[in-house]
This record gives C-alpha cells, sequence and structure tokens, in this order.
C-alpha cells in the first residue's frame, strides 16, 4: 500500500505540475468575440493612457519625491523610471497586436509561459489597480484639504486622535470620491468614461503646459548649484526617486486591458502605448525641471508643490489654474484604475481562475456590474485605511514583475516554434531534414550549428527560455551585490558581480545564437532579445531599491493569492485537466488497483491526466 501512494503521490504532483504550467489557448478565428462592447477608437485608448499617468504623480509625487529623495535630480529619476517603463511599454505593445483580449500582463503570462504565473501576474496587477484607485483618492482628499487650510484632515485627528505616524489614518473623503467615481463608471458605461475621460485629460495636458512654460519664465538656475548641487542625495537618491517615480507610469498598462473593447485593438494598443507614454514622460521631466528651478529643493512643500511655488513668486492666481489641473489629473487617474481593475478581475474569473460571479456581464450595460461594485467598494475600505504613502511604495514591486515577466515573455515567445519538430541529434539525420531544422524558430542559426555538441540535443525553443530566467537570476545577483553588498566582503562583492554579469551576457549571446520567428504582426519589437533584456534589468534594478517591508507585505499578499488559486483557480480553470483532487485521484488509483493486482510492479496504469 505504501508504493502504491507513492506512486499516487508522484502522479498527483506531476499532474499538478502540468495544470500549473499549461498555457491558454486562444481559437485565431473567433479571438475578437466578446460580450464587451468595442467602441473605443485609438485617441481614446490613448488619452485613456494618458489620463491614467498624469494625475496625483504630476501634483504630489514630484513635490515628495524632489523634497525628500532627490532634490533637482529628480529629473535624472524621472528619465530613469520613464526608460524603464517605455522599455516595458515596448513588449505590452507587441502583445497587444497578438492577443487583443482584456487581461493585461496577466493575459499574455497565460498565453505564453503558464496558468500558475499568469495567476501571480494577474493577482499583483489586480493589487495595483485597487491601491492606484486607492491612493489617488488619498490624493484628491489631500489636495482638496490644502485648498481648505487643512480644516478636514484637522477634524479627521480630533475625532480619532490620529498623528502623522499613526499606521491608520482614517479618510473618510478618499472613501466617499472612490465609491462616487465607481457609481460614474457604471453610469456613463464604456464610451461615456472615455469621453468623460477625454476632456479632463485635455484640461490636464493644457495644465502641464502651463506650468512648464511659466515655471521656466520664474527659472532660477542656481537653485541646481547650492543647497547641496543637482544631486543633493547622491546616485541612492536618484535610484530611489527612480524606483517611488515609477509609480507614474503604472498606468499605461490599462491600455491593455482595453483590448476587448478596441475596435482595432491589433492597431490601437500599440500605437496608443508608444504615444502615451512618451508623452507621460516628457511631460514629468518638463514639469519637475519647471519645480525645481523656481523654488529650492528643501523649501518644496510635498503637500502641494506646484501651487506653492508658484506662490513663492507671488503669483497667487496659479494656484487656481493647478488646483483645477489637478483635480482633472488625479479625476482621470481615480476612472483609469477602477476602469482597468474590474476587466482584469473579469479576464480572471472567465478563465476559472477567479470566482465566477466576478465573469458576469449585465445585459443592458454590457458591463460587469458586479465585479465593478465589489473591487470599486475593497478599493474605497483601502483608501479609507491608508496613508498614500505607504499605498504608492507597496504599488511598485508587483507592477515591476509584471513588466518583468511581460519583458521575458516577449523573448520566449520570439524563439518558440509554433509546431512541434524533431529533436534528433543533427548527426543522425539526413541533409534534408538537417536544411528543414535549421530553419525552424527556436533552433540555432546555422552559423553557430557546433553549439549544439556542448548543450546536447533540446526541442526548439526551450534554450532560450531557459537562458531568459538565467538571466533574470544573474541580474537579480548583481544588484542585489550593488544595493546590499557589504564592504567588509569587497572581495566576494566583486567575485558575485563579475560571476553574475559574465553568466548575464552569456545567457544573452546563447539566445541570439537561436533562430527568431518571423511571424508578421503589425507591431514587433525592435532588437530582441536586447530590448526585452534591458527592460528586465531595469526591472529588477528598481526593485531591489525599494523598502524592505515592501517586500513583506507584497510576499504577504502573495500568499492570500495563492491560497485562492490552489484552493480553487486550479480546479475550476477552463484549461483543466480534470484531477480536482488527491484523494480523488487516489480513489481512482485503489480503483485501479483492485483491477490490476501488478499494479506497482512492473506494469503502470495509463496516465489518467490526458487532455
Amino acid at each position: 500500500m505504501g508504493g502504491l501512494r507513492e506512486r499516487v503521490l508522484c502522479h498527483f504532483l506531476s499532474s499538478t505540475c502540468f495544470q500549473m504550467n499549461r498555457r491558454k489557448t486562444l481559437d485565431e478565428h473567433n479571438v475578437m468575440d466578446t460580450p464587451l462592447r468595442r467602441c473605443l477608437s485609438t485617441v481614446d485608448i490613448t488619452l485613456l493612457g494618458i489620463g491614467h499617468m498624469v494625475g496625483a504623480g504630476i501634483y504630489v509625487l514630484t513635490g515628495t519625491v524632489a523634497n525628500k529623495l532627490a532634490g533637482p535630480s529628480i529629473i535624472v529619476s524621472f528619465v530613469i523610471a520613464g526608460l524603464a517603463s517605455i522599455l516595458a511599454a515596448l513588449c505590452y505593445a507587441e502583445f497587444g497586436s497578438r492577443v487583443p483580449k482584456a487581461g493585461s500582463a496577466y493575459v499574455y503570462t497565460y498565453v505564453t509561459i503558464g496558468e500558475f504565473w499568469a495567476f501571480v501576474i494577474g493577482w499583483n496587477i489586480l493589487l495595483e489597480h485597487m491601491l492606484g484607485a486607492a491612493s489617488v483618492s488619498r490624493a484628491w482628499s489631500g489636495y482638496v484639504d490644502s485648498l481648505t487650510g487643512g480644516v478636514i484632515s484637522n477634524a479627521t485627528r480630533e475625532a480619532f486622535g490620529t498623528t502623522d505616524d499613526s499606521l491608520i489614518s482614517p479618510d473618510f473623503v478618499a472613501f466617499g470620491v472612490c465609491i462616487v467615481y465607481c457609481g460614474i463608471s457604471v453610469i456613463g458605461g464604456v464610451k461615456g468614461n472615455a469621453m468623460f475621460n477625454s476632456i479632463f485629460t485635455m484640461i490636464n495636458i493644457a495644465v502641464m503646459i502651463f506650468v512648464s512654460t511659466f515655471g521656466f519664465y520664474y527659472a532660477d538656475y542656481s537653485n541646481w548649484t547650492d543647497y547641496g548641487g543637482f544631486a543633493p542625495f547622491g546616485f541612492t537618491g536618484i535610484l530611489a526617486g527612480a524606483a517611488t517615480c515609477f509609480y507614474a507610469f503604472v498606468g499605461f498598462d490599462s491600455i491593455a486591458t482595453s483590448g476587448e473593447e478596441a475596435r482595432d485593438p491589433s492597431f490601437s494598443i500599440p500605437v496608443a502605448t508608444f504615444v502615451s507614454m512618451v508623452v507621460v514622460t516628457i511631460g514629468y521631466i518638463l514639469v519637475s525641471a519647471a519645480l525645481t528651478l523656481m523654488i529650492p529643493y528643501p523649501f518644496i512643500n510635498p503637500e502641494s508643490a506646484l501651487a506653492d511655488a508658484f506662490g513663492y513668486h507671488g503669483v497667487g492666481w496659479a494656484k487656481v489654474v493647478i488646483s483645477v489641473g489637478a483635480l482633472a489629473g488625479m479625476t482621470t487617474t481615480l476612472m483609469g484604475a477602477l476602469f482597468a481593475l474590474p476587466r482584469l478581475v473579469y479576464a480572471m474569473a472567465q478563465d476559472g481562475l477567479l470566482f465566477k460571479c466576478f465573469a458576469r456581464v449585465n445585459q443592458r450595460t454590457q458591463l460587469p456590474l458586479v465585479t465593478v461594485g465589489v473591487w470599486g467598494f475593497l478599493s474605497a475600505v483601502v483608501a479609507l485605511i491608508f496613508d498614500i504613502e505607504k499605498l504608492v511604495e507597496f504599488m511598485s514591486i508587483g507592477t515591476l514583475m509584471a513588466y518583468s515577466i511581460v519583458s521575458a515573455a516577449v523573448v520566449i515567445l520570439r524563439y518558440r516554434p509554433k509546431h512541434k519538430i524533431d529533436t534528433i541529434p543533427l548527426t543522425e539525420i539526413n541533409s534534408e531534414q538537417v536544411q528543414e531544422r535549421l530553419y525552424v524558430t527556436g533552433s540555432l542559426h546555422p552559423k553557430f550549428i557546433g553549439i549544439e555538441q556542448l548543450i546536447g540535443c533540446h526541442p526548439a525553443g526551450k534554450v532560450p527560455s531557459a537562458c531568459v530566467l538565467i538571466y533574470a537570476v544573474s541580474c537579480s545577483v548583481f544588484f542585489s551585490v550593488l544595493q546590499w553588498g557589504n564592504e567588509n566582503a569587497a572581495g566576494w562583492s566583486v567575485a558575485l558581480l563579475l560571476i553574475s554579469s559574465l553568466t548575464a551576457v552569456s545567457a544573452l549571446l546563447l539566445i541570439t545564437a537561436h533562430q527568431q520567428s518571423t511571424e508578421t504582426l503589425l507591431f514587433r519589437v525592435p532588437l530582441v532579445p536586447l530590448i526585452p533584456a534591458l527592460s528586465i534589468s531595469a526591472n529588477i534594478a528598481l526593485m531591489v531599491n525599494l523598502n524592505p517591508m515592501t517586500w513583506v507585505r507584497f510576499l504577504v499578499w502573495v500568499t492570500i493569492g495563492l491560497f485562492i488559486y490552489f484552493g480553487y483557480g486550479i480546479r475550476h480553470s477552463k484549461e483543466s485537466a480534470g484531477i480536482t483532487s488527491f484523494s480523488g485521484l487516489l480513489a481512482k488509483s485503489n480503483s485501479n488497483a483492485e483491477m490490476k493486482t501488478n499494479w506497482g510492479t512492473n506494469d503502470a496504469p495509463a496516465d489518467t491526466n490526458s487532455t
């Protein structure tokens, strides 16, 4: 009986492993079919992306980072964060042209890597959008509070006895704002929300142009040389600022979540992604430069940086213009988060990885109303309880991980053959078969064919996939040593830096030695695997600069997600192989054992996990 249980346990583990790695299959003929309404143009989606990114980031984040982390070098922080985001955006754009479905990085990962990692990514992006909505609600409330002279915050502190250092500080205005906008998103519908977002985004862009133009008019270039110089906190401050500034760009993946509501997703999503990222990056750089030139960084007020900077020069009327832009920007960011959040939950529920009720679409509104209501309320509760700084630092880690996996998935998909190919060693096949095999996607390029004898015979696409993992691990080691290396063990640190960098470069070179797919797409990431590799390394560099407590909170959230996946998702997945539990498998096995008394010796039963 012991041998039987061991066999069943092994079979169960292999079955579970298979289910975790199964990939989502898309019907190429019905890929455009969806119960959602396809009504968004390229302009609508572009403005949705800009509106989602330009909000609390520009009116709150710029002041906080400049004052506390980077000083005038916040410009460099935004350049680094912007480049990392643009690299990831290029990878998103290619997938947007491949997979015109709602769900963003979740769907992309499901199609290319497998179910388990897709769930992990989806679960973390879900957190990103929920915290994004909550943090912007907090910023909206804080900005209104600053305009009223702190009346709202003072009343809350007196009522609940909270201080600035309190872990929990209730904000009922933020709660109310989140609920109201959630209701508006339902009443307005998809097209109504898009029109609403477009109007407010244009107002926001006009205010950014105003701030940049008049800000440079009042510029004092000594602010970049005095008070500790251009980078008073050093390169460490620049990187820490970049890790925080990354929050300003996290909204661009909301573009990909509109895949099932775009009229022409294969064209609109790549174009909207690239245009919105370029516009927003330039805007952030210009505004942060104007801010730090107008006022010395130690005097910047993190709560209302831009308005106070103009007040510093006696331009009081500008506060009204900036306040209008701030509220408009925060409104579009909040609407963007509340637009993307239910669509991601809907995509995961439709695949069976989250509860079925979240996949129901209302026939009249063509919206998943239950999903909008439940997750909008949860976002409001988070906004009620937690401070904006804690929300912002928690958001970045899941987003950076999602961007890294999407970038890795681009490489994996470029080197994965569409059909199963012969894996017999070249020495054992004839010349005609050699020619056929040499030009299969994922196989070694003809001029590097001698390498096969060193690495052995592997199915096409397997070596590039393994090299992507090796590259990511090597980058993690490299940047971790740079961040946390011990001066007392300088020799070990240098050795680890050399080994990890050489390993990363070798993995990248080995990938380039393989044949790449020539599949025609409306948009393809250029310079693969270099661009995705740079994206992975930039994201990892930012991740290791996050607060250690952020990693602890992240692990807690992931643990909750794993309970949901293994308790519900793996058994209800539409890609399910039919094995639901160990006890069920054991019962089947015992039944088979009664019919085959020799099971456990030489004869094994047929695999019950066939698909």
